[in-house]
């Protein structure tokens, strides 16, 4: 494809409360073996994008061993890659990522030595999946500036955690709101950017001259009177997990057949990084009721409408409702568990009870297991 890829995962969201305490939001688990990230990568290596740059900065240590071998999204080729930029302290630059823009002004240098016409501006913590050859083959036919991928919500979905857009009957762009606090338009932008390679180095070197960092503020809504920035609308499935809510949501989703079936048994696929665990086990007398268990996991008691990830022990008479428990927990006899997220390598006491009366609760008991 004529495209580079980059990828932003450096941003933190204050609205995932405790789970990010540990990880970044793009490293966070979903849909029982998968992190957020892997659908941008699997989006990108489906696509046939040959060269990625994933932009990290915040909690990075989990996302960059993630991120540590690229043959799992077919990125280990001698032609392109995977490549990894974290800030990097320098003779003119001692700063942090201060903003999306400010990322990618960082990492300038990566785009001026390649040679692919094109840019393909994702953010990590979205879980879709989308051919970029559509986006761009639209992007080149309407003769934009800059594309941005846009999808209608539905009328109760708070939409104010996006931005908003409003486009006329040719689908440009005339509007374009961050973050509203009272939203005119349901029509958010989902954070996937077409632009072509030597506009955005040019777009990004003039932010920097005038102190800016933001690549929505700075760029999208500075210039759209003066840039044509169109908008490409979206139907199929798209969630974004930037608060705890919509992380519950997304993975409880995974729990309809239709979902489970786009992701899992449609073309094109799905990549992750491969872990040598055995498959699930269920002991006698374990109940299990539309749930997903990922490997390495050995059930003893009920689990009903919930989502378990790897290496979780569940033990005798144990009851999970309606509930996430992250990687290698264990679950001590007579747990009742409903409502909740639990937060990975925890281990929850025998005969304790969580239930998320109001809303979703994060359980994180903080007596981690270390190995000898």
């Amino acid at each position: 494809m004529r495209a580079v890829g980059i990828i932003l995962a450096g941003g933190n969201s204050n609205k995932m409360r405790e789970l990010t305490q540990r990880r970044a939001v793009a490293a966070m688990p979903v849909a029982g073996s998968y992190r957020a990230i892997d659908f941008v990568l699997s989006n990108m290596s489906n696509s046939h994008i040959q060269k990625v740059a994933v932009l990290t900065q915040y909690n990075a240590r989990s996302l960059n061993e993630h991120l540590n071998s690229s043959k799992w999204w077919d990125f280990g080729r001698k032609q392109g890659g995977l490549y990894v930029f974290t800030p990097t302290i320098t003779a003119d630059n001692d700063y942090w990522y201060r903003g999306t823009a400010d990322a990618i002004y960082q990492n300038l240098d990566f785009l001026k030595r390649c040679h692919e016409p094109y840019v393909i501006i994702t953010s990590g913590d979205a879980v879709y999946k989308m051919d970029y050859n559509k986006v761009l083959e639209y992007h080149i036919a309407k003769k934009a500036d800059i594309t941005v991928v846009c999808k209608e919500m539905d009328s109760n979905e708070d939409v104010s955690r996006f931005g908003t857009v409003k486009m006329n009957d040719s689908m440009r762009i005339e509007e374009f709101e961050e973050k509203p606090l009272v939203a005119t338009s349901n029509t958010v932008s989902t954070g996937i950017y077409v632009i072509r390679r030597r506009q955005l180095i040019d777009l990004i070197e003039r932010c920097a001259e005038d102190d800016r960092h933001d690549f929505v503020t700075d760029i999208l809504i500075r210039y759209k009177n003066v840039k044509k920035i169109y908008g490409y609308k979206i139907k199929d499935y798209w969630s974004s997990i930037s608060t705890v809510d919509a992380y519950y949501q997304t993975n409880m989703d995974f729990l309809k057949p239709e979902v489970r079936e786009y992701f899992f048994k449609k073309q094109p696929e799905i990549y992750s990084k491969v872990s040598d665990l055995p498959p699930a086990k269920y002991n006698p007398g374990a109940v299990v009721k539309n749930s997903l268990i990922a490997s390495g996991s050995i059930i003893n008691g009920t689990v009903e409408n919930s989502v378990l990830f790897k290496k979780t022990f569940v033990g005798n008479n144990c009851v999970i409702k309606n509930s996430i428990i992250l990687n290698d927990v264990y679950l001590g006899d007579n747990t009742y568990i409903e409502n909740c997220i639990v937060e990975s390598r925890d281990t929850i006491r025998a005969n304790t009870r969580h239930v998320g009366e109001n809303g979703v609760k994060v359980v994180v008991e903080k007596n981690e297991r270390y190995a000898l």
